[in-house]
């Protein structure tokens, strides 16, 4: 800023003189308005409460706006790798989000939207259009939430309407048949309401110009302040996804690069499958002052995969080159609805401060599987996967799966956090939830009824060595329940996972520069393993363990430089198991280790405008292909180049290189067939102008 003149000083009208007094040259430099890769540093799904990071007992890292902007990211998958500990599994053909989260997978009830559960049943897979930031919250979060893996979850922050009027349109074309097109429109509706709607239409990357998939989302929100302490806000989200069933291509004799990337085992004569979901949420949030707050949610969410594709099947001839397969036809509808309440406050035990919050939750979910093969006998549906030929009649479809599981559960939590004193902070909290399942088998007729109930409480410590530095202690528990029966149709006791975790904390002195570093040693028992008695039923018996080490940097280095780092090693095993081939194998698809690199340097630009130009690094290491380590996925590194001109406060151009090289690599397997290529070279060029 500019200094003011000093009181009592004189200025000519004109130019100065030798005698009067000249005010020297100021220069006025624009600071970016960025704050780096390290996003929102306090209220984060971690604790549910306005809580600093560095003063939460967790390991947490937020991916914000700016990092999904800066890859070129339009889904969730194209985040992760710059996150420690997070990994790529099988996403059944390219149709769902599937990751592990400390080699934990975290499909069932592992996803938040705005704190809501977002992926039970099988929904489309997150497009970042409408998104404000990713929380991963690592290690295990059922104290709050309720059902889940101890490795992780992760929690989806949508954008918000504004009350200051702001319009985006934004237009990609890139290699691989990609086309995009975005709009994010938000403003006051009036004085107390406010809106906002983004729009994205995708024409999508393919692996092969065999296929195509298209996708349309639309997202609107709507806020209105009832008063001065009251804001409700409603947001919707409606997905639409035409894409084919694509598993992939197959390993042949443990050899996973034995066809190349592009080539398509499926039927292309078939049409794309459906995935939908719609989703509504509403919540209320009132300020009762003195430090109360009350919150009361609801969501309601509607998902459906369905459609015909041609499924993989059994193994390779022993030609080395015949591959049978089948027709199919599925439905997988979906209807999840819940309801929360909580209050939060704070309040004082004599020399304690406390923050406290308690909360109700329940849901219903209901999940249907219809599906519906050919008969691998009378139409195999036999390609040589070195020449394939397509355009097979359709096979004659007969029921294989007709089932129809209803879900109804009801949680209680309450969590307290105590400053001890200025430097040392405690957080405790549990939570406990009851289940009931119905599952109906209607090939079979079949019916089981199931109850479940547990507690899961927490506990974490943090000593703040300085304002910008901490360390921190922590324990919790999980647990998910195991559906079916054994052998005697008694229910299986829930899986139950049990994690300690060491870390410590850091930020700069300007809170743009974050880093953080953890050790943890998970467990998981009652996993599903074969009955001794009767091979064709399970018990709950088996173990495995997960132990590792992570580190995360990020945020703004300097005035033109902005980076993420992250790194982690992870030790998987299964540690008991009733399947000797299964003792000591690592757990399926979950390297040892990983780690990325993403750095871009910004200045003013010599021919007008601002650039930015930067780069990135992925490594993920050596992965077991199936859970008896019959094959391996190789190591991979692949390299990226990113790049923007800033013309105007209205324009920007982008260009984005993805896998510069063209590296051939792998991201996941599905059983002992079918491994997942990953992208081959892409480049995305794209112009975003405001209005």
């Amino acid at each position: 800023m500019a200094q003011g003149t000093p009181p009592g000083t004189s200025i000519p009208a004109t130019g100065g003189t030798a005698s009067s007094p000249v005010l020297s040259e100021v220069q006025v430099r624009e600071r970016s308005a960025t704050t780096g890769y390290q996003g929102a540093q306090r209220n984060t799904g971690a604790t549910r409460t306005d809580t600093p990071l560095i003063e939460t007992p967790q390991s947490v890292r937020v991916v914000p706006r700016q990092l999904m902007e800066d890859l070129g990211a339009t889904r969730l998958a194209d985040t992760v790798d710059f996150v420690s500990g997070i990994t790529r599994l099988n996403d059944f053909g390219g149709t769902w989000d599937n990751f592990a989260i400390r080699g934990f997978s975290n499909t069932d009830g592992g996803q938040l939207l705005n704190g809501f559960a977002s992926n039970r049943g099988y929904g489309p897979q997150r497009d970042v259009s409408s998104v404000e930031r990713i929380e991963f919250l690592k290690g295990p979060a059922a104290a709050l939430y309720g059902s889940s893996e101890p490795g992780g979850t992760l929690n989806v922050v949508t954008k918000k309407p504004q009350f200051t009027a702001a319009h985006k349109a934004g237009v990609q074309v890139g290699g691989l048949g990609y086309r995009r097109a975005t709009l994010d429109t938000t403003g006051p509706l009036g004085t107390d309401v406010a809106y906002r709607l983004n729009v994205a239409a995708e024409d999508g990357a393919s692996r092969t110009a065999l296929v195509d998939n298209r996708k349309l989302v639309v997202a609107p929100s709507i806020t209105w302040n009832l008063g001065a302490n009251t804001v409700l806000n409603y947001e919707a989200e409606f997905i639409r996804i035409r894409t084919p069933l694509d598993r992939g291509i197959v390993q042949v004799r443990g050899n996973v690069g034995a066809l190349p990337s592009d080539r398509y085992l499926g039927d292309p004569s078939r049409p794309n499958l459906h995935v939908n979901g719609d989703t509504h949420q509403v919540t209320l949030d009132h300020d009762l002052g003195q430090g109360w707050r009350t919150r009361v949610g609801a969501s309601y969410r509607e998902t459906d995969l369905s459609g015909a594709a041609v499924d993989l099947t059994g193994t390779v001839a022993a030609d080395g080159r015949t591959l049978t397969r089948r027709d199919s036809w599925r439905s997988l509808p979906a209807r999840d609805a819940s309801l929360q309440a909580e209050v939060e406050g704070k309040l004082r035990t004599g020399s304690l401060a406390h923050t406290v919050l308690a909360g109700v939750e329940t849901w219903r979910l209901t999940a249907a599987q219809d599906i519906r093969y050919s008969s691998l006998a009378s139409q195999p549906f036999a390609i040589d996967i070195y020449n394939p030929e397509y355009n097979q009649p359709v096979g004659n479809l007969t029921p294989g799966f007709d089932l129809v599981d209803r879900t109804r559960a009801t949680g209680l939590f309450v969590q307290d956090q105590i400053d001890l004193t200025d430097q040392w902070k405690l957080l405790a909290g549990v939570r406990f939830d009851r289940f009931h399942q119905d599952s109906e088998n209607r090939l079979a007729a079949t019916r089981q009824v199931q109850y479940h109930s547990a507690a899961t409480p927490r506990i974490g410590v943090t000593y703040l060595i300085d304002p910008n530095t901490s360390v921190y202690a922590s324990a919790g528990r999980s647990f998910r329940p195991n559906a079916g029966t054994d052998e005697s149709s008694r229910a299986f006791d829930p899986q139950k996972g049990q994690a300690l975790e060491l870390g410590a904390k850091w930020q700069s002195t300007d809170r743009r520069l974050n880093a953080s570093v953890a050790l943890f040693d998970i467990r998981k028992t009652n996993v599903l393993t074969r009955s001794p008695s009767n091979a064709n039923f399970s018990i709950a018996a088996g173990e495995v363990q997960s132990r590792g080490l992570e580190l995360d940097v990020a945020g703004q280095i300097d005035a033109h430089w902005r980076m993420t780092a992250n790194l982690a090693f992870t030790h998987t095993e299964v540690t008991r198991d009733n399947n000797p081939a299964l003792l000591g194998k690592r757990l399926l698809n979950v390297p040892c280790l990983s780690a990325g690199l993403f750095a871009i340097r910004e200045d003013l630009a010599p021919w007008g405008g601002r650039y930015g130009v930067g780069g990135g690094l992925v490594h993920v290491g050596e992965r077991t292909g199936t859970a008896t380590d019959t094959y391996r996925l190789p190591a991979y590194t692949t390299a990226r180049l990113t790049g923007y001109w800033q013309i105007d406060k209205r324009t920007r151009l982008t260009l984005d290189v993805h896998n510069l090289f063209n590296k051939a690599y792998y991201t996941a397997s599905w059983g002992a067939l079918t491994v997942i290529p990953g992208q081959q070279r892409q480049l995305v060029a794209g112009v975003q102008v405001a209005f």
